[in-house]
């Protein structure tokens, strides 16, 4: 997508840059112009609208989102729909995603390892407790902050998001690499341990630099995860 694509503008937001993308939504800096607060605003893509069930859905899961109160969870300040736009308002975070400093550090110490990862495992275990399950855990999901201070985004979205892309294009929600075998497989249900699990595909990512499957497609590697021993 280039430059020219990317909005100016969705209702009180000013538009500032794309910070990522995916297959599900787009996520910008953006201002609140009411606040002057800069946010990360996450722009559902349309098709997951096509689903006439989807917005139900997804007012739920970013409500019981909005409601997780965690040092190590951004916080999400606004839901909603705009402009014929779901979208989500969060904390804007800046530093480093965890992705972006394993590519550039390679595998790194235990120590720091282990600071990461009870941090991550702490905000788990809050959102577990309240039973929200994030769905997908990974690296880019994971911020580092200031003395490897960690937040988990993208809580709020996932479980919605993956009921609606299972019935409108039959994709199964989430990223492959770090997707647990019972998501691998379509269900629709998780709990916990398909989190700890991921999770614990990010431990081995920082510890030996890659992941522990790979594949030529998408669908290969998912079957890594379901029938070979890691």
């Amino acid at each position: 997508m280039t430059t020219d694509s990317i909005p100016k503008r969705l209702g009180k937001y000013e538009i500032i840059g794309e910070i990522g993308r995916g297959g599900f939504a787009a996520v910008y800096e953006a201002v609140d112009t009411t606040l002057d607060r800069t946010v990360a605003l996450k722009a559902l893509a349309p098709h997951l609208l096509w689903d006439p069930s989807f917005p139900e859905r997804f007012q739920q899961e970013a409500k019981l989102a909005a409601n997780l109160k965690h040092p190590n969870i951004a916080v999400i300040y606004e839901f909603g729909k705009l402009e014929g736009v779901a979208y989500i308002a969060m904390e804007y975070l800046g530093g480093w995603n965890l992705a972006e400093l394993v590519r550039e550090e390679g595998a790194l110490a235990p120590s720091r390892i282990l600071k990461i990862t009870s941090q991550v495992a702490s905000a788990l275990d809050y959102a577990h407790s309240k039973g929200v399950v994030h769905r997908d855990i990974k690296p880019s999901n994971i911020m580092i902050g200031a003395g490897d201070h960690v937040t988990v985004t993208d809580f709020g979205i996932a479980k919605a998001a993956a009921a609606t892309a299972l019935t409108t294009t039959g994709k199964i929600f989430g990223t492959p690499e770090y997707m647990s075998p019972e998501q691998a497989m379509g269900r629709r249900e998780l709990d916990a341990r398909s989190d700890n699990y991921s999770l614990g595909v990010v431990v081995y990512r920082m510890f030996t630099g890659q992941v522990p499957f790979t594949a030529e497609t998408p669908l290969g590697v998912m079957r890594c995860h379901t029938d070979e021993p890691p």
